[in-house]
């Protein structure tokens, strides 16, 4: 991914009002980001926990999506898979966040959703940079398939949330 500073950040922003993305809190630390390790830049909002944000190129451009996630996850010993970069986790790692469309559409309530590891680290796990608490299963896809299928399905998830039909 190439780099973004703050302003290119809340300027990519598709499903906010321009001030919702002024108020937004950026990631600090962004000039030591591994960009190179990234498909998309994603954090949570430490002083808002339903707060979750993803930032991407997508067709040409970098676009931004507000997304909320449900604070009521309770563990009960079963497993999910984030659907980016199907990475197994518990139930408390992966969450259904849900991006509302830009526009009217979103401002009527529409909203699309889908399961992701609540650190929006997707990048980092098909790389293998970081491990997940729970143990995978066995997969035999290289390095750059694991990736090639975190970009799909993000290309995927933006085009649902952005392409107003």
């Amino acid at each position: 991914m190439t780099p973004l500073t703050e302003a290119e950040i809340r300027r990519s922003f598709v499903n906010c009002s321009q001030g919702e993305a002024k108020r937004l809190r950026v990631p600090l630390g962004l000039a030591d980001t591994a960009w190179e390790t990234l498909d998309f830049l994603g954090w949570r909002d430490p002083g808002a926990p339903a707060a979750a944000y993803l930032v991407t190129e997508w067709r040409g451009r970098v676009t931004g999506l507000v997304m909320r996630l449900s604070t009521d996850r309770r563990s009960t010993g079963r497993q999910n898979m984030c659907a980016l970069c199907s990475t197994v986790h518990s139930t408390t790692d992966v969450a259904l966040m849900v991006a509302p469309r830009p526009g009217a559409s979103g401002r009527n309530g529409n909203t699309v959703g889908t399961y992701l590891c609540t650190d929006l680290a997707c990048s980092l796990y098909a790389r293998r940079l970081k491990q997940p608490d729970r143990v995978q299963p066995v997969e035999t896809l290289s390095a750059e398939a694991r990736i090639e299928r975190v970009q799909a399905n993000l290309d995927t998830f933006v085009r649902r949330v952005v392409d107003v039909a």
